[in-house]
């Protein structure tokens, strides 16, 4: 595992659609995909365990994969 391609502030967007979001709150939940648009736009918060980011979109902070996110065009 090398370095993570983003840091703290980085905006990004998702690749894909993921099967599930789960939040970034203390008490992590799973919610469904739908909450952020394809081309929606967020932010990096924080950095994570295990190539993780928390990630501040419109309606909600994420954890997502590394590899789920690509830079946000800009």
């Amino acid at each position: 595992m090398g370095p993570l391609p983003f840091a703290v502030g980085d905006a990004v967007q998702l690749k894909g659609r993921p099967n599930y979001l789960k939040t970034a709150d203390p008490m992590p939940m799973l919610r469904p995909p739908d909450l952020v648009d394809s081309d929606e736009q967020g932010e990096v918060l924080a950095i994570k365990a295990r190539n993780q980011l928390a990630v501040r979109f419109r309606r909600g902070t994420f954890l997502l994969e590394a590899d789920q996110l690509q830079a946000a065009a800009p």
